[in-house]
């Protein structure tokens, strides 16, 4: 138990903490049309408003019961 414990401490604790850089070989993003310079690693990081849309067009504000419909009754066993 406790060398499985011990190991797992171990495997967490072996992540970078630097500064974030493309692999050796590897090209980095291209810049984008309208920008003057590169997005930094930790701009490219954050996420964007249209990843994470707000929903402001809820149909459903509490819960209610729902009304009888006596065009569609349903089946009587």
């Amino acid at each position: 138990m406790t060398r499985a414990l011990i190991l797992l401490l171990l495997c967490a604790a072996c992540g970078k903490s630097g500064e974030l850089a493309p692999r050796p070989g590897a090209q980095t993003p291209p810049v984008p049309f309208a920008a003057g310079q590169p997005p930094t690693p930790a701009e490219q990081l954050a996420r964007q408003t249209q990843s994470v849309p707000r929903r402001v067009d809820d149909p459903l504000v509490r819960s209610e019961a729902r009304a009888v419909d006596t065009l569609n009754p349903s089946p009587k066993h």
